[in-house]
C-alpha cells in the first residue's frame, strides 16, 4: 500500500481528527502520525494488524524450517559435534587460558 501525503498527519491534528482517522483507517487507509516532524505511530485496522502479525509468525516458521534444513544437511555432511565433546573442549581451552 502506497502512503500519500493525505495519510501523514501531525500528533495535534490527529489528536483532533482521533475518530475520523480512525474511520479512515477502518475502510483501509493507514494513518502515520507525527511528532516533532518525525514518524511516531501508525493508526491501521485491528484487520491488517492481524494480518501483519500472521505474516511475521509465517516468517518466523520459514526461518526455523531453514535453520532446521541447514542442520539436517550438516548432520549428512557429517559437519557436527556431539555436545559433550563440544562441552569438554571449551572447558579445556577456558582452563588453558586461566592458567596462563
Amino acid at each position: 500500500m502506497t502512503i500519500s501525503a493525505s495519510d501523514v498527519v501531525p500528533l495535534s491534528l490527529a489528536r483532533a481528527n482521533l475518530s475520523e482517522l480512525a474511520a479512515q483507517a477502518k475502510a483501509g487507509a493507514e494513518k502515520i502520525i507525527t511528532k516533532n516532524g518525525e514518524s511516531y505511530v501508525a493508526i491501521i485496522d485491528v484487520r491488517r494488524l492481524d494480518y501483519y502479525h500472521q505474516l511475521e509468525r509465517e516468517r518466523i516458521h520459514l526461518l526455523l524450517l531453514d535453520d532446521a534444513n541447514k542442520g539436517l544437511a550438516d548432520v549428512a555432511a557429517g559437519k557436527v559435534r556431539d555436545a559433550q565433546s563440544v562441552l569438554s573442549s571449551v572447558k579445556r581451552r577456558r582452563a588453558a587460558r586461566a592458567s596462563e
